[in-house]
């Protein structure tokens, strides 16, 4: 590798991993934010709420992927760099001053997911030139390599979050006082037991410091974009006058080149972006929100299989130089779908045997299964007050596995725990008082019941979960063995997603190059796999089974590999994509 080729990779991948540190800085905090800016809500919804705000991210960014990927096959790639690294960081820095919604009211939330859409709009313009930048630098044989080191931005831009959020959560909560909750009218909100409802510093105000640090990796990154040259392809390019007038209808609206998008998103990245994301991100909320590990640990734990897997981008991306891009990807799917339920069961009975165990309990929803509705609830508005959905939705939110067993129509539903029948209730009827008596008299009943049988129902309770001290507080076989699950989902997540940018710079022609592989990357990536935590999450809770939503992981998994060894082609590794 030159001196020059090193600095074009060290200028592309630095000027990325700032900006996914930015963007991956909201998914870190979801359940954080969520409950700074979605307190109107209720409880039980607010995670999906928190998470359905970050996909909202991901769904904007295809827009983006036209809108930059249009200016960069037009105008260059290194002008489309600067335009998106200023919006990214601009966005990310307004996050850190927002008001949260006991301020502002409703304008806070509204304004959290416009500037969490301005991120996923300036994402959708920076990765596809990131990988087209760095590709028109490497020379052929070695593509995948050079390229590689720009899939690894992603993973070193989250675990960059996780780790200044480590750092600023273990300052500011040993340096500062827990701080009372406030309800909307500014009055204290009391615990069962009457005392006030107290949260940690970080939780209330300290988690603003990461989103504020961004401004100094704006101004770095910046500095780092403008020391940058245009690509010699795209020079080429342009010196010859073969650019393209109308990039995006080119590239998209013919069946030549549509085509080809069509089977980049089916056969390739649709795939790869589920693999990713149940790899990174729904581990780390499974590990919080399902299986009750606390928030440090999970991220200490996570971090560290980041730290021991990302190697993985650059191994199988210059493995892909020697046999094929196609291969590795769709084999990362395949071995996916083989194992996703049996690792992530390994990683409940590891992390948390007591919870583990407590759920080979046989729990019986009992309903009329007209009175059960799939809850889940995008817009934050729909109420669920059947007595089914409370029953489903109590246990959801303790991690119970139960089935359900249909009941005579118009019959309330019922939980069965070890023998014991508890009825649920209709909320649709009721309000105030008698609401709040009916649903305390529940969760007492089912609490009590779930203790008996095993359930660690407080934190006291449960000696035995995974829990870590520092960042270096691994090294028991518990933690070291949850380490281990982990960086083996990092290993698939490099399968796939390591050889991948190399692979879609070679499908597509000079003239159309960024505009062509930003959108099935983005449509792939933000709307696959950055809907998948808020859809997972939703169908477990349906389906009444903790692991229910890998289904939909796999199932699109399944469908890239079925697609992609039809239709996807062979050898792109051999092109020369300075030929068109």
């Amino acid at each position: 590798m030159t001196r020059d080729e090193k600095r074009v990779i060290a200028a592309s991948s630095a000027g990325t991993i700032f900006e996914w540190y930015d963007f991956y800085l909201y998914g870190s905090l979801a359940a954080i934010i969520g409950a700074q800016f979605f307190t109107a809500f209720p409880e039980a919804t607010r995670n999906v709420f928190a998470l359905l705000a970050f996909a909202a991210g991901f769904i904007v960014r295809p827009f983006g992927a036209l809108v930059f990927g249009s200016l960069g096959d037009l105008v260059g790639r290194k002008y489309t760099f600067l335009m998106t690294i200023m919006i990214m960081g601009v966005s990310t820095f307004i996050v850190g001053l927002l008001p949260g919604y006991a301020s502002w009211g409703v304008a806070a939330p509204i304004i959290l997911i416009v500037l969490r859409m301005l991120q996923g709009l300036a994402l959708g313009g920076e990765y596809g030139g990131a990988a087209v930048y760095v590709a028109e630098h490497a020379p052929q044989n070695r593509r995948g390599y050079y390229t590689a080191f720009i899939q690894t931005t992603a993973t070193l831009g989250l675990l960059l979050s996780l780790i200044v959020i480590l750092l600023v959560q273990g300052y500011v909560n040993a340096n500062y006082p827990m701080v009372a909750v406030l309800d909307l009218a500014g009055n204290p909100v009391l615990n069962p037991d009457g005392t006030e409802r107290m949260i940690r510093a970080f939780d209330a105000w300290g988690w603003r410091i990461p989103f504020l640090c961004s401004i100094f990796l704006l101004g770095i990154s910046l500095y780092i974009r403008l020391q940058m040259e245009e690509s010699p392809a795209f020079k080429k390019m342009k010196a010859e006058g073969a650019q393209s007038k109308a990039p995006l209808r080119e590239a998209f609206g013919t069946w030549k080149n549509g085509k080809i998008a069509l089977i980049a998103l089916l056969g390739l990245t649709a795939g790869q972006a589920v693999v990713w994301y149940s790899g990174q991100f729904y581990a780390l909320f499974f590990i919080q929100n399902v299986i009750k590990v606390d928030s440090f640990t999970a991220n200490v734990l996570v971090a560290w299989s980041l730290i021991l897997g990302t190697g993985g981008f650059l191994f199988f991306g210059s493995l892909s130089d020697k046999i094929g891009r196609k291969p590795i990807i769709l084999g990362g799917c395949v071995l996916a779908a083989l194992t996703y339920f049996p690792v992530f069961k390994a990683l409940t009975h590891t992390a948390n045997p007591a919870l583990y165990a407590a759920q080979q309990t046989q729990v019986i929803v009992t309903a009329d299964p007209n009175d059960c509705s799939f809850q889940f609830n995008p817009t934050g508005t729909a109420k669920f007050t059947s007595s089914c959905d409370i029953a489903k939705a109590a246990l959801s939110k303790l991690s119970v596995n139960s089935v359900t067993e249909d009941a005579a129509p118009g019959t309330p539903a019922t939980v069965t725990i070890e023998g014991q029948v508890i009825a649920s209730y209709d909320g649709s009827n009721l309000s105030g008082p008698e609401l709040a008596a009916a649903q305390t008299a529940f969760d007492t009943q089912v609490n009590a019941a779930l203790s008996a049988a095993g359930y660690p129902m407080t934190p006291g309770d449960n000696i035995t979960v995974a829990r870590a001290n520092h960042f270096f507080d691994i090294f028991t076989v518990q933690k070291l063995t949850v380490v281990v699950i982990l960086t083996y989902l990092i290993l698939l997540v490099t399968m796939v997603y390591g050889p991948i940018a190399a692979m879609l710079v070679e499908l597509f022609p000079t003239r159309i190059r960024y505009s062509g592989l930003s959108l099935p990357y983005h449509i792939g990536n933000g709307w696959f796999g950055g809907l998948l935590p808020a859809t997972a999450f939703a169908i477990s809770a349906q389906s009444g089974n903790i692991y229910a939503g890998l289904w939909y992981a796999i199932v699109v998994a399944v469908m890239t590999v079925v697609i992609g060894v039809i239709f996807v082609p062979n050898n792109t590794h051999k092109k020369n994509i300075f030929v068109d």
